[in-house]
């Protein structure tokens, strides 16, 4: 049963890590091109802000939440690996956005706010948020696990 409850934590943490990576940078590349547009549009702006708002839940959610540690762990080394690689070889670690002409432009605006979000430190920042729940013990054992199902009663009067 363990097993189960780890491996959807890791699906989660799949999740998560799209969600911040793909949703997160295209809400935010939305944002500073609507800043820079000359009339702002606030349609634009007000999903950019939803879909930010939408991923803080799921964040947080996440890192609230008790499910397996693995959800905030394989997010965490994902942004915390590419921020490292940002640190060593900045190229390289650019090069893994999208930005040719052939790809969809939704995904090449996501790779261009994810772009913003990781030169600002914004990733290394989210990164280090999502590992802090991984170094909780308890995080890793099942509420089940609380309860000793082995518990004798003691009889009365007895002092253990």
């Amino acid at each position: 049963m363990r097993t189960l409850r780890h491996l959807g934590g890791f699906l989660i943490g799949l999740v998560v890590t799209a969600a911040v990576l793909a949703g997160g940078g295209w809400a935010v590349q939305q944002v500073v091109g609507n800043a820079a547009a000359s009339p702002p549009d606030s349609q634009k702006m007000w999903i950019a802000l939803g879909a930010m708002a939408a991923i803080g839940l799921v964040v947080g959610l996440v890192v609230a939440g008790r499910v397996s540690p693995l959800a905030t762990f394989v997010p965490s080394m994902v942004l915390l690996a590419w921020t490292v690689v940002y640190a060593l070889d900045v190229n390289r670690a650019l090069s893994f956005i999208p930005s040719e002409p052939s790809v969809n432009q939704i995904i090449r605006d996501a790779g261009f706010g994810a772009k913003t979000l990781l030169t600002t430190g914004v990733f290394a920042l989210l990164g280090v948020a999502l590992f802090i729940p991984v170094l909780m013990p308890s995080r890793w054992s099942r509420r089940d696990d609380e309860l000793d199902e082995d518990y004798e009663a003691t009889p009365e009067g007895s002092y253990y």
